[in-house]
């Protein structure tokens, strides 16, 4: 498969310094959609760690205009262009680049570099884009002071912002105008932004711990002004939250938030000028559910935190990406906990970081695109915007803290600002620091950055009445991925609790002569086994194991029902609560799948209906962690527990589940329902969110094989929500009742046709639905409302489909992966880092039956014989096909 134009593998192992840093980068933009000019004055001089005088320069769908050396203009055969390289040859030791070239900002449909969206400039240049804005040296670890003038029509854009502090604006002549922008901090090239449109901002002065007042501002398009509050709140929080967490505090004069329509990710850090998807800004109670306020708090929080970490300390180069998005994500999970400040809340929290490492980053892990946190290689860096970077790289920093305690991190986290502030280092350069910090020896931790995969922990116990000991033996080991076959073993730390009979937690020691116990306790596990002995342990005890979820790993201990139905009545750590019930459902799950499969009768036990039904009225535990932990395991996860996949057996194993509990529930479903009502004003508090999420998820339960009583309810609670949160559920439950639901649906689109996320909405719950076949897809793809240009609209339809209806997305006819191949085609001709993250729907397509293996084998074949195929896409469906597991 294109032998002859394979993309380029790079390898972190071949890293070179640059040859030349920057000093200071000066740039004028003469703003036009059709024809924008840019003219650079860029200082180098030569790098004393660099062997070569070539300077290279990297530059993507420019015209080059003029190209001027220390004064003196360069003709072609003085430097050579190729690809997407610029290079002049041994250049001298100080040098002033002038460069000046020509781009089309409306025709760039990939919204990377500069680009328009709704006739408004922004960009977007993380990881490569400023490559698209001009010739530059685009690498992380170039870090200059930026000095920006911009000049366009004041009409048309009368708002023009860049990084830093504007230190100068005024008229032009001819209806233009310009801003000057100066960034007093070194910063690498991707962190470079511009906006020029018109918009309007809600702006707060806010006085800082040290007394220095600052401006915050939130620009939105004009309309959206009553749906920037919460997001001015929460970046206001965040500001508190590092200043009092990690004694950091905001360094510029102003920090200004700009939301854009048209947007690959969820948010950029850009320095000072944060750009953000709408999605994560744009928040009253008619528009936006629960989930996304907490989704708008989580990204602002975030964003902000990125001036620090990822910022004033960026990376070296692409492969260290986790080194600012994981330290950054546990930042925002962090902060997002502390926000809801309640044990219980911080449970919930956590509960849900799990779910996602198990929907999402657990299956990446197992298939063709496993990469370590530190990836080794790539061809396509915006492949590796990945879970395992974000999701997982979190987990890995929230090990040390497990590890170090609380303190102990903090003391990390200050040597390493100490260290390596305006640096671009590497993650070990973190290591480093936490190790150094608490004088301890963390070399071995290392692993988790260098290899692939998600280790296995077998537990084995033993008690010993007479000596009243209390043995856990724990065994790990790591499967095989691409390029690493054997694994060395990880440093786990394994939080242990051990419950008595009566559910209380006992007082451990794992030294004889130290009775000083405690509920938990972390175990280092260090080599492939281990045995740690608890003392004084006065009976048998039920083991709670991976407290908190301790460690990214699969937990294998061959519990009983009773120990596990023990452990989901009254463990005192609520995610290994969350967790026997999820072990207790999962085992039936599984056992419905294989009967389903084979033709078997189904049925569910009473002992496991009245575990769900004793949680569910429990008054002494909050709505948020009752509704998840009633929660079934998803579709994706059943099938992660599966040597062979099945999706039409694995989802009605669970919809049988499903149907049963809500006919045996139903009188508590009901009781539920009404006893979480939330009158009044809406508020997305932590316990107002809870009670609504337990009550629609009774209602979800309620609609599963309605009577006219149950629908009514939800029609009702349709027609007169006060919120979006539950106007949306009760419109989704109705939905997955199978009831005609086609006015309730055209009302709602009626009433919010020019609320463009709130038609994402629309669109998504109607592709995730289980009556939503490939050609109701091809349907919705019809109306009006629907482009592939925008990725919020294609994510909120395709993706969803793809990704949120396993069983119709896997049809016996192939017709889906069809679909999928025709739109992956088409989303690469547009916007290549789209159309990649479409291309993983299928990555993993030998787990599943030989007669679907053979149908997804056809459509990624046909994907990849596609002649005008990027290497975003292309990298992809190549590691698929050759088939890594």
């Amino acid at each position: 498969m294109r032998t002859d134009s394979s993309p380029q593998t790079i390898f972190r192992k071949d890293y070179l310094p640059p040859s030349y840093l920057v000093d200071t980068v000066e740039l004028g933009f003469d703003l036009d959609p059709a024809r924008t000019i840019v003219a650079s004055r860029v200082t180098l001089r030569h790098n004393p760690a660099s062997k070569s005088r070539d300077i290279v320069l990297h530059g993507e769908a420019l015209e080059l205009v003029q190209l001027r050396l220390n004064g003196k203009t360069l003709r072609p055969g003085q430097y050579e262009l190729s690809g997407s390289t610029l290079t002049i040859r041994k250049a001298p030791l100080a040098v002033v680049l002038e460069i000046e070239t020509l781009t089309a900002p409306v025709k760039n449909t990939t919204l990377s570099g500069l680009y328009v969206s709704n006739g408004n400039f922004f960009t977007q240049c993380e990881a490569e884009g400023f490559r698209r804005i001009t010739y530059f040296p685009d690498r992380p670890d170039v870090m200059a002071k930026y000095t920006v003038m911009l000049r366009a029509d004041k009409a048309l854009y009368p708002v023009l912002l860049s990084n830093g502090n504007l230190i100068e604006q005024g008229e032009l002549g001819d209806g233009r105008h310009y801003a000057k922008w100066e960034d007093p901090f070194k910063k690498p090239s991707y962190l470079f932004a511009l906006v020029a449109a018109r918009l309007v901002c809600q702006e707060e002065r806010y006085t800082l711990q040290s007394g220095r007042e600052v401006l915050l501002q939130v620009w939105v398009e004009e309309g959206n002004l009553d749906k920037t509050d919460y997001a001015m709140q929460s970046l206001k929080n965040s500001i508190r939250w590092d200043e009092q967490r990690f004694g950091l505090e905001l360094d510029l004069d102003r920090f200004m938030i700009v939301a854009v329509g048209d947007f690959n990710m969820g948010a950029m850090e850009n320095k000072g000028l944060n750009i953000f998807n709408t999605k994560f800004v744009l928040a009253n109670s008619r528009v936006a559910t629960d989930i996304d306020y907490a989704g708008i708090e989580a990204v602002v929080g975030h964003e902000y935190f990125h001036n620090w970490t990822g910022n004033r300390v960026t990376c070296r180069d692409w492969f260290q990406l986790s080194l600012k998005e994981g330290l950054t994500v546990f930042r925002d999970q962090e902060f997002s906990a502390d926000m809801i400040g309640t044990d219980s809340g911080r449970a919930v929290t956590r509960i849900d970081q799990v779910r996602t490492l198990r929907q999402a980053q657990f299956p990446e892990d197992a298939g063709p695109m496993a990469h370590p946190v530190r990836p080794d290689s790539f061809v396509e860096i915006n492949n590796f915007y990945t879970v395992t970077i974000y999701e997982k790289g979190a987990e890995v920093v929230r090990m040390y803290q497990t590890l170090l305690g609380r303190d102990g991190f903090r003391k990390g986290m200050d040597l390493y600002f100490e260290r390596h502030d305006g640096q671009a280092v590497e993650c070990d350069d973190f290591r480093a620091a936490m190790a150094d910090a608490n004088g301890r020896d963390l070399g071995q931790f290392e692993r988790w950055y260098s290899q692939a995969g998600t280790p296995v922990v077998r537990a084995e116990t033993n008690y010993d009445a007479i000596a009243r000991t209390f043995d856990i033996t724990l065994r790990q080991h790591c499967p095989a991925s691409a390029g690493q076959e054997h694994k060395l073993p990880f440093h786990i730390p394994v939080a242990v609790g051990l419950l008595g009979a009566d559910g209380r937690d006992l007082a451990l020691s794992t030294d004889a002569k130290d009775r000083q116990g405690q509920a938990t306790v972390v175990l280092e596990l260090t080599g492939e086994e281990q045995t740690f002995r608890f003392h004084d342990i006065a009976e048998r005890p039920t083991p709670s194991i991976l407290r908190d979820f301790s460690a990214p790993v699969v937990l294998e201990y061959d519990y009983t029902d009773a120990e596990l139905l023990h452990l989901f009545s009254h463990d005192s750590d609520p995610v290994n609560r969350w967790e026997a019930g999820q072990r207790l459902a999962m085992e039936r799950l599984l056992k419905l799948t294989t009967a389903v499969a084979t033709g078997k009768p189904l049925a569910l036990d009473a002992t496991f209906i009245a575990a769900q039904r004793a949680l569910l009225v429990d008054e002494t535990l909050d709505p948020a962690f009752r509704e998840l932990a009633l929660i079934l395991p998803s579709e994706t996860i059943i099938a992660e527990q599966m040597e062979v996949v099945e999706p039409q057996a694995i989802h009605s194993a669970r919809q049988f589940m499903r149907r049963t509990l809500a006919a045996a529930l139903k009188p508590e479903l009901l009781a539920q329902y009404h006893a979480n009502q939330t009158p009044g004003a809406y508020s997305p508090d932590a316990l107002s969110a809870g009670k609504r999420a337990l009550k629609n998820l009774a209602l979800s339960y309620l609609l599963i094989a309605p009577q006219e009583a149950e629908l009514a309810l939800a029609r009702q609670q349709f027609a007169e929500a006060g919120n979006m949160t539950d106007r949306a559920a009760a419109l989704v439950a109705l939905i997955h009742s199978g009831a005609e639901v086609g006015e309730h649906l055209h009302s709602f689109y009626q009433d919010f046709e020019h609320e463009a996320l709130v038609v994402d909405k629309w669109f998504a719950m109607q592709a995730a639905a289980p009556g939503t076949d490939v050609a109701a897809v091809r349907k919705l793809m019809e109306h009006p409302a629907f482009t592939l240009k925008n990725p919020n609209r294609a994510r909120s339809l395709i993706f969803n489909f793809t990704n949120g209806n396993p069983s119709q997305f896997h049809a016996a006819d192939g017709s889906a992966y069809e679909f999928w191949a025709e739109h992956v085609i088409k989303l690469d001709a547009l916007n290549p880092q789209v159309a990649a993250r479409l291309a993983r729907s299928m990555d993993r397509w030998r787990r599943y039956t030989p007669a679907l293996q053979a149908h997804m084998q056809r459509a990624l074949e046909r994907v990849a014989a596609h002649a005008r195929l990027s290497n975003d896409v292309l990298e992809v469906v190549s590691k698929a096909l050759a088939g890594a597991r």
